[in-house]
């Protein structure tokens, strides 16, 4: 199982008058979880933009509110890879929004050199 842990502190310029973080950070959060796994794994945007041309959009985020964070706390961000044929996030040409139906070549190639094949 790949797996990365990214902490965040909490700014102040993401909370609101009652010291807790608005909600629509936590994506931006998932965010920078998912950057620091790319970065850990060789998987980062800018790799995938670079060698192959393509973007990597998410299709689908859930996510539910347990405890509120407030500024002055760190959020711990957990990524795992989960090596499903599900999609929540696909490959796209940018140029012509086409979304990639098979995985690409260098994607299979990835999760080889990973174990996940």
């Amino acid at each position: 199982m790949l797996k990365n842990t990214t902490e965040i502190p909490v700014r102040f310029s993401e909370v609101d008058s009652l010291r807790v973080v608005w909600h629509g950070h936590y994506l931006k959060y998932f965010e920078d979880g998912r950057e620091g796994f790319g970065k850990q794994y060789g998987f980062s945007y800018l790799d995938i933009f670079n060698a192959e041309g393509l973007a990597v959009p998410i299709v689908d985020a859930q996510l539910q509110f347990k405890k509120p964070l407030e500024y002055g706390d760190s959020a711990i961000i957990e990524t795992t890879f989960i090596n499903s044929p599900a999609a929540t996030q696909v490959f796209m040409n940018p140029a012509t929004q086409e979304l990639y139906i098979t995985n690409p070549l260098f994607f299979e190639t990835w999760k080889r050199k990973h174990k996940l094949l």
